[in-house]
């Protein structure tokens, strides 16, 4: 299982042999790498699989449904380890309840859409993006109807889940600068 730690040590390892490379100039370019002869360009289909994000008003969710049902059997399975049986036992982050201004779902996430691009981006821990869909649809609805958001008989998908109002959606501060668009 990969923990914190180990993937920091990971990724310090990996940016240390990048130095290495670079002030030995064993990096060379090509045309199809980049500018210091590592990788390679990504494909159109490369780019489509990562580039999934999802608004706060709900632009980018894809196609899929979930309900509180499902949500609890592929959190039992997916997240459960992690996260604990109710989502507030661990070893990581607590999931569900606190009073404010505990970062849980219920009380700090201000969109729902939000809770839904963090689990499809990022979870599981070991397994990222491995999640259908219809299972990020359906372990958010189980999220939210634990958090006390939605009743147990709510069905997320695209045009539901933008709707969902946040316990603290409105405790968040704007950014005043000027060139920022404000709502």
């Amino acid at each position: 299982m990969f923990t914190p730690k180990r993937v920091r040590r990971v990724v310090l390892i990996r940016a240390v042999g990048m130095c290495v490379l670079v002030t030995l100039g064993l990096a060379r370019a090509t045309a199809e790498q980049g500018p210091l002869g590592l990788g390679s360009r990504p494909t159109e289909a490369e780019i489509a699989a990562i580039d999934i994000a999802v608004a706060p008003d709900g632009e980018g969710l894809p196609p899929g449904r979930g309900t509180v049902e499902d949500g609890a059997k592929a959190y039992s399975e997916k997240c459960a380890d992690c996260h604990g049986v109710e989502g507030v036992e661990g070893p990581y982050d607590r999931l569900v309840g606190g009073e404010k201004p505990t970062k849980t779902i219920g009380s700090y996430w201000p969109y729902a859409t939000t809770v839904f691009d963090y689990v499809r981006r990022t979870m599981p821990f070991d397994a990222p993006g491995s999640l259908s869909d219809e299972d990020v649809y359906a372990v958010t609805a189980w999220l939210l109807w634990k958090n006390n958001i939605i009743p147990a008989d709510a069905v997320m998908d695209r045009t539901t889940l933008p709707n969902v109002t946040m316990p603290n959606r409105d405790a968040f501060i704007g950014d005043p600068r000027p060139d920022v668009p404000q709502k």
